[in-house]
């Protein structure tokens, strides 16, 4: 559970969350004295504003703050870190979805990354809201709380077996049953484009598959791009675009979290969790440009860039969780640098080959402020896979559509009939906002969740 939450509210200070635009009908049927206070203190219910009104004694009796026409999750996240050190308790009645929302809100806004330098203590707490889903909440907070983590972790600290011993870690927390193929015996057991990939590196590169649930329950097979550390290859990045290359494995932490979040409300699925980890390094054994492998699924790839590695980790985990035909399909990658420009940092780029699988991720997206955004698998594009060589290049030529051209390429190693949908996210806070400090995020799995839930729950 959550240090930021506690059981017992004897003694705590009452906190009422107040939005702007119901400011002045809550302030009339107040006290004189409190509406002359927060007068006198300029409070508005201004977002992040807080106003400390005291009792009698001279002492803190309550605490408003302000939450604009914000909505309460990241109202709440800004609270941690605000509220002076104390106990706090919500005077006021919320339902549970938005009372489950705070409390998650809450605890992802006290977040912080003290692996390596000690942290300032948050001294603020806020007992469990009346009426908050505790279970739920608490899964969510792990689960986001785990890939925040990981993603943070550097590579020297992180490797692919570190990753894949995280990975493992928590399947066996909740009872799965968990493999791993490492090194040479991927080429044995045929995940050749995975070997490829991870083969220079010190650190060998693995496979690891978590299975879950009861065998006769609906499919969901979970695949997260594991790339620990990306240098580009021997087409290899500029520094700058080499310096957060920690995060190339925020889509393996991505579905880690979301695999935490279905697991631990023990959702009635067959759950399936693919994570290819590897690092692509630069050694006398590298992939080259213009090689070409012979992939999982059969077809053959001409390497256009040694820098787009993660679809070729990617379309061997697909094209083995393809073989199972499950009805939920989904990849989470920090992939492209073309989404990002598309979208920005906070929108991961939605691919799908199944419209009403589309509309139910974006739909909940939306219902709980997590959201993507889709773009075309415009199939014309596929035309710029084309190699000379063999059955297509991982990259297109010129640049144009890349985030497109990206998923075209994933979409060759997943059945038509399978619903499919992959994520090309940032995984990454450039910068502070309530609930979401800068570093490692985890982006639309709270919204992957929902779905899920709607569909399963």
């Amino acid at each position: 559970m959550s240090s930021f939450l506690i059981d017992d509210a004897a003694g705590a200070t009452p906190l009422h969350l107040l939005k702007a635009s119901e400011w002045e009908a809550w302030i009339a049927n107040r006290p004189e004295a409190e509406q002359r206070w927060t007068q006198a203190a300029g409070f508005t219910g201004k977002a992040g504003s807080i106003c400390l009104v005291p009792a009698r004694d001279g002492s803190v009796g309550a605490v408003l703050a302000g939450m604009g026409d914000d909505l309460p999750m990241w109202a709440a996240g800004a609270l941690a870190t605000k509220l002076p050190a104390g106990t706090y308790h919500l005077a006021d009645l919320w339902d549970e979805t938005q009372a489950t929302d705070i409390a998650v809100g809450f605890a992802l806004g006290g977040y912080q990354f003290g692996r390596y330098k000690e942290t300032k203590p948050q001294g603020a707490k806020l007992a469990w809201p009346m009426g908050a889903n505790r279970g739920l909440a608490e899964a969510l907070i792990s689960g986001i709380t785990l890939g925040r983590d990981l993603i943070n972790t550097p590579a020297n600290d992180l490797g692919p077996e570190e990753l894949c011993a995280a990975a493992r870690a928590l399947g066996e927390q909740f009872g799965a049953d968990v493999t791993e193929i490492v090194g040479d015996e991927l080429l044995k057991q045929n995940y050749p484009t995975i070997h490829m990939v991870g083969r220079a590196a010190t650190r060998v590169p693995r496979l690891v598959d978590i299975r879950w649930g009861k065998a006769d329950a609906p499919k969901v097979t979970l695949v997260g791009k594991g790339v620990i550390f990306d240098s580009g290859g021997l087409d290899l990045k500029p520094p700058g675009g080499m310096l957060r290359m920690k995060k190339d494995m925020g889509g393996a932490a991505a579905v880690l979290a979301l695999a935490n979040m279905i697991m631990a409300t023990d959702m009635p699925v067959r759950l399936r969790v693919l994570i290819p980890a590897v690092e692509n390094a630069v050694s006398g054994n590298a992939m080259r440009p213009l090689d070409v492998v012979t992939t999982r699924k059969g077809l053959t790839v001409e390497v256009g860039n040694t820098d787009a590695e993660g679809r070729l980790v990617l379309c061997d985990a697909l094209a083995e969780a393809d073989t199972e035909s499950p009805e939920v399909l989904l990849d989470c990658a920090t992939l492209t640098g073309a989404a990002r420009v598309a979208l920005g940092t906070d929108l991961p780029a939605l691919f799908c080959n199944n419209d009403g699988f589309a509309a139910e991720l974006l739909a909940a997206g939306e219902l709980v402020n997590d959201p993507t955004w889709r773009l075309p698998l415009h199939q014309p594009y596929k035309d710029m896979l084309k190699s000379d060589v063999a059955d297509l290049n991982n990259v297109s030529e010129g640049g144009f559509g890349g985030a497109i051209t990206a998923a075209l390429y994933l979409q060759h190693f997943v059945s038509a009939e399978t619903p499919w949908a992959h994520l090309d996210m940032m995984a990454w806070n450039n910068s502070t906002k309530p609930g979401r400090p800068r570093g490692g995020e985890i982006q639309a799995m709270r919204g992957a969740f929902q779905m899920l839930r709607r569909r399963y729950v």
